[in-house]
């Protein structure tokens, strides 16, 4: 009698694998190449990030050299195929500033609104936003610059921001609202540190107070 049972339960487990079985099959090799997929996925995204990296060194070399068709090359590469990545960004910080000193205001602020566009991170969007600013107050492009300095930033970042928005004030011959700005980038700046000298120096020219 146990036989038989245990046989109808064989012949049943039978039955429906059968039907069931090329689901299951299906099923465990969905999740092995998905667990492979993602093994996969990160070590592609270690060894792109390792890349990156040692393009990005020799991006700062170039740079420091002053070494101009260099720095635009790998600069455009990492761009271009490690976008996102944080070096992209970062690169594009460096070719906007190569950009700047060459007088190619146009190319510096396409640069750094790409960085600001790519970037995943508050602080390098925060610099971009920053220099960007800069180089539409030498455009004399003001509405632009101050809107960018109105822009959502890290606390850290406040005295300088304040700081340009002065900058771009003075600029519009606005000299009361030029003045109020520094005094702020004062009180937001460290306590020690030449740069509230030239601030403060800026402040004295308007005949602000200490």
């Amino acid at each position: 009698m146990y036989d038989l049972e245990e046989q109808e339960q064989i012949d049943a487990l039978k039955a429906w694998w059968r039907q069931n079985g090329r689901l299951v099959i299906a099923a465990v090799v969905a999740a092995a190449l998905a667990v492979a997929a993602v093994t996969g996925w990160r070590t592609f995204e270690a060894r792109k990030a390792g890349e990156a990296a040692r393009l990005y060194a020799g991006l700062e070399d170039a740079a420091r050299g002053n070494d101009a068709a260099k720095t635009k090359e790998l600069s455009s590469t990492l761009m271009d195929k490690y976008g996102g990545t944080a070096y992209g960004p970062m690169a594009a910080l460096i070719a906007a500033k190569a950009s700047f000193e060459q007088g190619d205001l146009a190319s510096a602020g396409a640069q750094l609104q790409w960085a600001i566009d790519h970037a995943s991170d508050e602080e390098t969007r925060a610099v971009a936003q920053l220099r960007l600013a800069a180089v539409r107050l030498d455009q004399k492009q003001y509405d632009q610059a101050l809107q960018l300095l109105e822009r959502k930033h890290p606390e850290a970042f406040a005295g300088l921001y304040l700081d340009l928005r002065g900058d771009v004030l003075v600029a519009q011959d606005k000299t009361a609202e030029a003045r109020s700005a520094y005094e702020d980038a004062l009180t937001r700046l460290p306590e020690q540190g030449n740069y509230r000298l030239v601030v403060q120096a800026k402040l004295d020219a308007l005949g602000g107070a200490h």
